[in-house]
C-alpha cells in the first residue's frame, strides 16, 4: 500500500509550487526551477552533450548547443519523441534507441551504459544522467566530460545522501548508499557541486576540476 506520510503541509506548497511552474513553462526540462536557470545561463552554443533519458527536455537542449546524443531506453517513447523531432525540424540531436537489458544480465554491458564507449575523453561538455542505470551512466561517464564540464544527475536524492525536504531522499528511506555509487562519490570528492532542491524533486549539478595551469 502506497504511504502518504510524505504529505505535510511544506510537501504540499512545494508541490503545488511545482505544478504552477511546470503548466506555464511547458516547453522546460523536467528538473527543478533553479537547476533550468542554470543552464540556460550556462550552455554554450558550441556545446555537446549526452543525455540518458529523452523527452522535452531534448529539444530544449538541442535548442541551444551545438549537438545533442540522447538515448531512450522505452521503445514507444522513442516513437514519441523522434516524431517531435521531425515536426519541428530537430537536426542536431543522434538519438539512439537503447533497449533494456533482462534478467542476469549486467546494465554495464548494455547498449545503454556502453554508448559511452564511443565519445572519447574529455569531449563532452555535459552529461545529463535522467534515465535506467543512473549509476552505471554516472560512473561511466565521469571520464568523458572535459575539464570544466558538467554531470546532471536529476532525481540526485535518490542516490546521493543528502539532507534534503524531497520525500524520495534516501536519507529519509535510510537506505545504503549502493557500492557503484560509493565509487561515483569518491570520484565527486573534488568536482564542485550545486544542489537544487524544489521540495519534490532534487537536480544536482557536478562540475569537473579543470586541470592546473603551467607558467
Amino acid at each position: 500500500m502506497k504511504s502518504f506520510r510524505h504529505w505535510t503541509p511544506r510537501y504540499i506548497v512545494n508541490r503545488l509550487a511545482e505544478m504552477r511552474y511546470r503548466s506555464k513553462n511547458p516547453g522546460l526540462p523536467w528538473l527543478t526551477e533553479q537547476a533550468n536557470s542554470i543552464l540556460d545561463t550556462y550552455l554554450k552554443p558550441t556545446d555537446r552533450g549526452l543525455e540518458f533519458g529523452s523527452g522535452r527536455s531534448t529539444a530544449w537542449l538541442a535548442e541551444r548547443v551545438e549537438h545533442v546524443t540522447s538515448v531512450e531506453h522505452n521503445e514507444e517513447w522513442f516513437g514519441i519523441v523522434e516524431k517531435m523531432f521531425d515536426e519541428r525540424k530537430i537536426g542536431n540531436v543522434d538519438y539512439q534507441f537503447c533497449p533494456k537489458v533482462g534478467g542476469a544480465e549486467d546494465p554495464s554491458e548494455s547498449k545503454y551504459v556502453t554508448i559511452l564507449d564511443k565519445f572519447e575523453p574529455g569531449s563532452l561538455d555535459f552529461v545529463l544522467v535522467d534515465g535506467i542505470y543512473r549509476d552505471h551512466c554516472a560512473s561511466r561517464a565521469l571520464d568523458k566530460i572535459r575539464p570544466g564540464g558538467m554531470l546532471i544527475l536529476d532525481n540526485a536524492e535518490r542516490y546521493i545522501p543528502r539532507a534534503s525536504y524531497s520525500p524520495d531522499s534516501m536519507l529519509r528511506r535510510g537506505e545504503p548508499l549502493g557500492q557503484l555509487w560509493e565509487k561515483v562519490q569518491t570520484e565527486f570528492k573534488d568536482w564542485r557541486l550545486i544542489w537544487t532542491n524544489s521540495g519534490v524533486t532534487d537536480t544536482a549539478f557536478y562540475f569537473k576540476p579543470c586541470t592546473a595551469q603551467v607558467g
